[in-house]
């Protein structure tokens, strides 16, 4: 037996710690040239990029790289097992992965598919994560396809209006921008895209994913868990929800500029249809969120062939212009950005409030990392948009430089007259997609918003079986398609809402960058290259902010207005949830207290014949319910039964072992813990039936049909003598009522459910 103990120096936010067995193919022991007489121990560290960890077998340490695969020395025949030593932090992740403590490992055979490495084994009650995995081709092709229908359309689209409105930007006169002026804007935009959306996005961000979720609001919750004090907290608090509603506000420009901009098109081809644009537009956005109830996966399997052609279209058009002069190639050196700046320092700096479009869409590829994954994001990006992307702006460019007069339509001349009609189709086809990647982010950023207690509860569909971070939420999908619509037939076209676009994309870029270096830094409490790299992009992301600023009197003021009012909502939710939550700490009663109360009140209580179920979400507290039946009413049911539920990162529990728990507590109180799948509707009745199976000791004679159900729920009230806001106050009360009634949510029998209301002052 051969125990491993990994270290760290450093607090690291981790998400699940495993040890796995793999299997050589055909590793050889050097000495005796002999097959290797067992499987190799490995480690993996599943975290959100901590701090290094090292692995200690024997004396010798081996240093573990960022999500590596190290081996040892050491081998172990197939059927031992392995005494697993960690830090208790991540000894108690393990446990609570598993649901029991877990100090042996026992290593079993499973099946590995043909395109596998390696035959692995994997350890009980873990599942297989990473490279090792069984993947065929089409288990990476097809994620990545259906990856480019949801989450590239924004970014991918903005070669139809970011090089043009660029261009325009440095025309000074008829004649066209000057080829000092194409090259250094041209090179910019490359590299901010390499900057922004390749290196801190695809590089550093989307590795920072919390239990699979990515988005602005998912790092502040790894943020959160940093062990930061109280008011630095507070703080971040409200940088992240300031992020968060620039986001929504960008969520109503972008489907709105993006199908303006391809259904005008058809003024190239014909310019008496530009009175059809803003109607076309509006019917195609309302086929765009009627279709948002099947879910991102089936969305992405219809859009994603298109948006695979529109990609290889992309970089074949713009092959074809680089090919007819060769010299824009020029571009990709980053001498000309700093010429650019240093040549033309003012028309450089307000060229960067177009440039910037090049980049909308980068915050789309973290907000949907739930929907895909990270692999299936990170491979489409560097095989397929990256290149596609940096073909047709420099074909653009080449186009420009040779016709300067036709700079200001340059995505549209790379196109042969006989193509133009069919590339309007396709660019629509494509706008419609692009609409996509920040309506599902839209659902992920209130989802997660929801879960950090600073958004009302909200109805979820989850859309997958298979991935927890695929949800539509209803009300969401109609206010925003309400938005979006008014926005379309307000400005009635592109050009007007491109003086909108760019300040919301730029503050909540650089937000996140912020809170991702907050985050770093907690983890390595030193200047890593990682931390000062992102400081550096950080530093472009600002000046690409500044540069926008200006936009606000001309149109900017949209985004900006919708993101006050969502973050006055967020704000005033979040506060009122502290006060609540203040109120309700004030009454509860720890469970490990349940019979020292009783025996207080033994005197006083009369045991009721009947069956009482108290329903809570907290299992370690005494729920108020019955706390109020004791004191007050001095009675309590004869049996009474503690219930209460959490979700797990399951689609359903269904079959799980120790699904339900059961517990008896001398004085006859019964208490049923149970988890339900991210799926799982949790109804109560259902979860009594299954707990009576379990133990049917202390449930006999149970039968939910004919027992009591208890809840407690906090009523908030005004409070003239809060320090709260009056109209935060008036705010969050109106929210409140629009909350779903938790009896209706899971699904309590009304005829016999009493809800004791409990007044909390604001």
């Amino acid at each position: 037996m051969t125990t491993y103990r990994p270290l760290t120096r450093h607090r690291v936010s981790t998400r699940i710690a495993a040890l796995l067995v793999v299997l050589p193919r055909s590793r050889t022991n050097r000495a005796s040239r002999t097959p290797a007489a067992g499987p190799s121990i490995y480690f993996r560290r599943f975290t959100e990029r901590g701090g290094p960890w090292k692995l200690w077998s024997g004396r010798r340490p081996r240093r573990l790289g960022a999500h590596r695969w190290l081996p040892t020395r050491r081998t172990i025949p197939a059927a031992a097992h392995i005494t697993l030593s960690t830090h208790p932090r991540i000894q108690g992740l393990v446990d609570a992965a598993l649901g029991r403590p877990l100090r042996t490992l026992t290593v079993q055979r499973i099946d590995s598919g043909p395109s596998c490495r390696e035959p692995v084994l994997d350890v009980e009650g873990f599942v297989k994560l990473g490279k090792l995995s069984a993947r065929g081709p089409a288990l990476v092709v097809g994620p990545m396809i259906a990856a480019m229908g949801v989450v590239f359309g924004d970014i991918g689209t903005s070669p139809l209006y970011a090089a043009t409105t660029t261009f325009d930007a440095g025309r000074s006169d008829i004649s066209g921008p000057s080829a000092e002026y194409v090259y250094g804007s041209t090179a910019t935009i490359l590299y901010a895209l390499t900057l922004v959306v390749t290196i801190l996005y695809v590089r550093f961000l989307i590795r920072a994913d919390n239990r699979g979720e990515g988005g602005l609001l998912a790092l502040f919750g790894l943020l959160r868990r940093s062990g930061l004090k109280a008011r630095t907290l507070t703080t971040f608090t409200i940088v992240a929800m300031l992020g968060a509603a620039m986001f929504l506000g960008d969520s109503v420009i972008t489907p709105a500029i993006s199908v303006l901009s391809a259904v005008e098109g058809l003024e190239v081809i014909q310019p008496t249809l530009s009175a059809l644009v803003v109607p076309i537009a509006v019917v195609i956005l309302l086929g765009v969120f009627a279709i948002q109830r099947f879910g991102t996966r089936t969305i992405g399997r219809l859009f994603g062939p298109i948006m695979l052609l529109w990609f290889l279209v992309l970089a074949v058009t713009g092959g074809a212009s680089i090919l007819e002069d060769p010299a824009v190639l020029q571009a990709l050196s980053p001498h000309w950005v700093v010429l650019f700046f240093i040549d033309q320092p003012a028309t450089a700096f307000f060229a960067l409030g177009a440039i910037v479009l090049a980049v909308t869409g980068a915050e789309a590829l973290y907000a949907d990392l739930g929907h895909f994954g990270r692999q299936a994001i990170t491979r489409a990006w560097m095989w397929v948009v990256f290149p596609a992307l940096v073909l047709n702006y420099l074909g653009q460019a080449s186009l420009a430089l040779r016709h300067p007069q036709e700079a200001t339509a340059s995505f549209f001349g790379l196109v042969p007259a006989w193509g133009q009609l069919p590339m309007v189709i396709l660019a629509t086809a494509a706008t419609i997609i692009a609409s996509q990647s920040v309506i599902s982010g839209t659902y992920s950023v209130i989802h997660q918003a929801w879960r950090l207690g600073l958004f009302p509860p909200l109805r979820v569909i989850h859309t997958s079986e298979k991935n927890e971070g695929q949800i539509y939420v209803p009300a969401i999908n109609v206010l925003l398609a309400l938005a979006v619509l008014a926005v379309t037939i307000g400005f009635r076209g592109s050009a007007a809402l491109a003086s909108a676009y760019g300040i919301a994309v730029t503050t909540t870029i650089s937000i996140t960058t912020i809170v991702y270096l907050a985050w770093s830094w907690a983890h390595s409490r030193r200047l890593t290259p990682r931390i000062i790299a992102a400081g550096a992009i950080l530093l472009v992301t600002l000046a690409f902010l500044v540069a926008n600023l200006p936009k606000a009197t001309s149109g900017g003021w949209l985004p900006l207005a919708i993101g006050a009012i969502i973050f006055t909502v967020m704000g005033s939710w979040w506060i009122g949830q502290q006060r609540i939550r203040a109120a309700r700490r004030i009454g509860e009663l720890p469970l490990s207290d349940l019979e020292s109360f009783l025996t207080l009140a033994k005197g006083d209580l009369f045991r009721v014949p009947g069956d009482a179920v108290f329903i809570t979400r907290n299992p370690n507290i005494v729920p108020v319910a019955l706390r109020t039946m004791v004191t007050q009413n001095h009675a309590l049911q004869k049996r009474s039964i503690l219930l209460s539920w959490s979700t797990v990162d399951v689609p359903s529990t269904v079959g799980m072992k120790q699904r339900i728990n059961v517990e008896t507590f001398p004085s006859g109180i019964v208490r049923v813990v149970a988890k339900v799948g991210f799926l799982e509707q949790p109804r109560m009745t259902e979860l009594l039936t299954e707990a009576h199976t379990v133990d049917k000791t202390a449930l006999v004679n149970f039968a939910s049909s004919r027992a009591t159900f208890f809840i407690s729920t906090p009523v908030p009230r005004y409070n003239r003598r809060s320090k709260m806001f009056r109209w935060a106050q008036v705010l969050f009360l109106a929210l409140d009522r629009l909350a779903p009634d938790p009896v209706d949510v899971i699904e309590l029998p009304r005829d016999r459910t009493i809800v004791l209301a409990r007044e909390a002052l604001l």
